[in-house]
């Protein structure tokens, strides 16, 4: 193995409302059957990376659950393993952890204990598909002390939630900003980093030690004078958790062929914790198009451009359009869904109405119910 990899799957996201308040955004439900937790996982075991940690934080239960069986991700523990890392009391530690560099010190253990030359550093909530070798070779190329993976950011996407970069003519790092309110550049961060791994230990102490807790603006910016710090350009599809209207997008995109095939049809593939559950059932008075529909579910209404979880009943005469519909959520008859998000395990009793709009989603919370 070229690397070790680590997840940062802890961090508190308030801009997701209501979908994060029982679960971290790494754990949220993408694309009818992953978590978001799934793709850098999935991307870090097919570029051969066999030794992960996981580091969480905030409402970590499902996540844990869902990590709760590495076979599934192909990690055996003779060659390295999964090791899902969260904060822990001790004699001389009764901190969580204060930043996502801080989250790294606090388990400096992981990283002593191996022997790879490098790490690749990845967030857990964001969707892609990336060949880290690629990665790992341009870094070497470049004889670089940390490498930055970036895309440029389209002209409808808002750059000010990003990490913005500035490189030079040779892809050296002059300026990294994050979250800048006046960007002087299009080229974003997307949270994928490679580093030595005796580096990232020595570099991780130094800045903990003067009392700086943040990865990005504590050690990429600080240090992008001091150290030869690189972009890795990535042309791919990318997309960050970050907000309700981001993530109803990236849930949207796979209803594309093209999407859907990347992700779910084209080795190397997106692996997942699956569930025993029989196929779909679309009874006579059924009427889909344009849906993913997850195991387990039963449809007997109309649903048009909708991403549908396992476990989901839909009832007679019921019209859904442009949701997300999560697992267990049931559906009564004559219902009418537009513009929404509904939570896991929701019910819609006969006749309720949830409608809301492109540029403001209605979101129901987790276990509640409906009524007309």
């Amino acid at each position: 193995m070229r690397a070790v990899g680590m997840i940062l799957a802890g961090g508190k996201n308030e801009r997701m409302g209501e979908l994060t308040r029982t679960r971290a955004t790494s754990a949220l439900p993408v694309g009818s059957c992953y978590r978001a937790i799934d793709f850098p996982l999935s991307n870090m075991t097919n570029s051969g990376i066999t030794k992960i940690a996981i580091i969480t934080q905030y409402n970590s239960r499902s996540l844990h659950d869902h990590l709760s069986s590495p076979k599934w991700w192909d990690l055996g523990s003779k060659q390295g393993g999964m090791f899902v890392l969260s904060p822990y009391l001790s004699g001389d530690n009764s901190l969580w952890f204060r930043g996502t560099a801080d989250s790294i010190y606090q388990n400096l253990t992981f990283l002593r204990r191996s022997n790879e030359p490098y790490v690749v550093i990845s967030s857990g909530d964001c969707v892609y598909k990336m060949d880290y070798n690629d990665m790992i070779a341009y870094h070497e190329c470049k004889n670089a002390d940390i490498t930055i993976a970036y895309r440029q950011v389209p002209d409808n996407d808002d750059i000010r939630q990003y990490g913005v970069m500035e490189l030079d003519a040779a892809e050296r790092l002059t300026d990294l900003e994050e979250k800048p309110l006046e960007p002087q550049s299009d080229l974003a961060s997307i949270g994928v980093y490679v580093i030595s791994r005796p580096l990232l230990i020595e570099l991780i102490e130094t800045i903990v030690s003067e009392g700086r807790y943040d990865l990005v603006r504590d050690l990429f910016s600080r240090y992008r004078k001091r150290l030869r710090i690189y972009g890795y350009r990535f042309d791919g599809y990318w997309r960050n958790l970050g907000n309700i209207h981001a993530y109803f997008d990236c849930n949207m995109d796979f209803l594309r062929r093209d999407m859907r095939n990347s992700f779910m049809m084209q080795s190397p593939y997106i692996k997942t914790k699956p569930k025993d559950e029989p196929p779909a059932k679309y009874n006579n008075m059924a009427r889909v198009t344009n849906c993913l529909v997850g195991s387990g579910a039963i449809l007997n209404g109309s649903a048009n451009r909708c991403v549908i979880f396992r476990r989901v009943f839909t009832g007679e005469f019921s019209s859904i359009n442009n949701a997300i519909i999560m697992e267990g959520t049931h559906i009564g008859n004559n219902c009418v869904v537009e513009h929404a998000i509904i939570d896991k395990e929701v019910k819609l009793h006969d006749g309720a109405r949830v409608i809301g709009s492109p540029e403001n989603l209605y979101v129901i919370t987790k276990g509640m119910e409906v009524r007309p």
